[in-house]
């Protein structure tokens, strides 16, 4: 299982955080929830989307996407922003063939809002922060 270095945005110390953990991230020296960004594939998306503790906005993307790579800043950015409420996971389509067929991935970016196993919302194509963050709001709401 991969690992991502993060820094904590409350003091700065980097952390390890873990694709898949069975907690919220925080940091090791302010005990702030850490930005949880994560990487699946067809392999592990179950282990590291659908058995976290928090909601994940999965974010099914291709790197020759150009709105894809614009709207990347600002889900890292809500990522930051919702620490210790959501887990970001960013799946590669080409590389991960099988949960753009589960999920019926017509156009990309496709973004899902996920509790466990089940949808609690959907949305393709490319939006800015503000719009996707009431879009996150709502969809945590639920």
């Amino acid at each position: 299982m991969n690992t991502t270095v993060v820094a904590c945005d409350q003091c700065g110390k980097k952390n390890r955080v873990p694709a898949a953990a069975s907690g919220v991230p925080q940091c090791s020296s302010c005990h702030a929830p850490l930005a949880w960004i994560a990487d699946a594939a067809d392999d592990d998306f179950a282990e590291v989307v659908e058995a976290t503790a928090r909601p994940a906005l999965v974010d099914l993307w291709a790197p020759w996407c150009g709105p894809c790579r614009m709207v990347s800043p600002a889900l890292e950015q809500l990522a930051h922003d919702f620490a210790g409420r959501v887990k970001l996971v960013k799946v590669n389509v080409d590389e991960s063939p099988r949960v753009a067929q589960r999920f019926a991935v017509q156009g990309i970016p496709t973004l899902l809002v996920m509790r466990g196993t089940e949808v609690v919302a959907r949305q393709t194509g490319a939006a800015g922060e503000p719009a996707l963050r009431a879009w996150l709001e709502d969809a945590l709401a639920q």
